[in-house]
């Protein structure tokens, strides 16, 4: 196996604080390229691996905001200045009317920027990725935690990690290539 076609090391563990103390341990010893492949959330995970909060919520909140805005301009010129119409004796562009549209266009673009920017933050669509090779992967859904280190951590060394992870509780430790 030559060097630079490894994607990192995977291993297994049985439960989910068996995962949570060995990522408290694999963050100690200053890995920082790691992530944890659970059935089903373990509360405080993402700290301990010191994982950044993801930016998603920033994103919906700008492409809310742009709603608001795209919505009352393009009623404003459609109202005001396009093809003014006055309707009982109210000015064409009153905005307490516009509110309603106004609220949709908001919700419309903050439920789209929230999709395709959890696509584009989570790099999908992606139909393989390289730790479907470990060969108990498969029991992430059902009753297994696997924690990995990718090779493009400063720290990475394929031996010296397959070592570590062992030795902190990990079964099935492989090397997976890319």
């Amino acid at each position: 196996m030559t060097s630079n076609n490894k994607w990192g090391v995977v291993a297994e563990f049985d439960s989910a604080t068996s995962i949570y103390h060995a990522c408290e341990k694999v963050t100690a010893e200053g890995y920082t390229r790691t992530d944890a492949h659970t059935p089903f959330p373990v509360h405080g995970l993402d700290k301990v691996l010191k994982q950044p909060e993801s930016g998603l919520g920033w994103l919906v909140v700008c492409c809310g905001f742009t709603g608001i805005i795209l919505a009352q301009l393009m009623m404003w010129w459609m109202n005001a200045y396009d093809y003014p119409i006055w309707v009982s004796g109210k000015q064409p562009y009153a905005w307490p009317s516009t509110i309603p549209i106004t609220f949709e266009m908001m919700i419309l673009l903050s439920g789209l920027g929230a999709v395709f920017g959890m696509f584009a933050l989570n790099r999908l669509p992606r139909l393989h990725h390289p730790i479907f090779a470990h060969s108990t992967i498969h029991r992430v859904t059902d009753d297994r935690f696997f924690l990995s280190i990718e090779a493009t951590d400063p720290k990475f060394d394929s031996q010296a990690t397959m070592q570590f992870l062992q030795g902190i509780g990990g079964a099935n430790v492989e090397v997976i290539e890319d």
